[in-house]
């Protein structure tokens, strides 16, 4: 016969109050039990005597009898020093969904591409500040036209718009 040292629930809905029992693993939850090792109330606080109570005597004799103890009374008794618990390790418990994994590698994706036209600007100013000014296109004006543009449009008179000149009458 398989014995399991398991809680067995009781208490009302929303209410819970767990009895530690020692039951055949073949039976339910809730079901025929071999005999009650203490009670846990998971609403008291932490702290609390009240929260745990626990025959280890009985825990330790079931024990060496051969039961086994479901994840949470292993955790009880860890923390009693009864039976040391064993490690677990699920390394895809911590790991995002499905979706989640899609969005971010479309967030890795925008950042990669942003990087690399970063870089090409970087690399595009990193060669134009390199080049001399010589090489830069240059329009085939000759200089004399532009000098004399310049010349021409300083020696000009100021132009008066039409609205200018209403503006000039009104205030006389």
């Amino acid at each position: 016969m398989a014995l399991k040292i398991r809680m067995s629930r009781g208490g009302a809905k929303k209410r819970p109050f767990y009895r530690i029992v020692v039951a055949d693993s073949r039976m339910p939850r809730d079901g025929r039990f071999i005999e009650k090792l203490g009670t846990y109330n998971p609403l008291l606080p932490k702290d609390s005597d009240e929260r745990l109570k626990l025959d280890l005597e009985r825990a330790k004799h079931w024990l060496d009898q051969g039961a086994q103890p479901s994840d949470r009374i292993a955790r009880f008794l860890d923390d009693a020093g009864l039976v040391k618990r064993k490690e677990r390790n699920n390394p895809n418990k911590g790991k995002p969904g499905k979706k989640a994994q899609e969005r971010l590698a479309e967030i890795e994706a925008a950042k990669l591409a942003a990087e690399e036209a970063a870089a090409a600007a970087a690399e595009a100013e990193a060669a134009a500040a390199a080049a001399p000014a010589e090489d830069a296109p240059v329009e085939d004006v000759p200089a004399e036209a532009v000098a004399a543009e310049a010349v021409a449009a300083e020696d000009a008179p100021a132009e008066d718009t039409p609205a200018e000149e209403a503006g000039e009458e009104s205030k006389d």
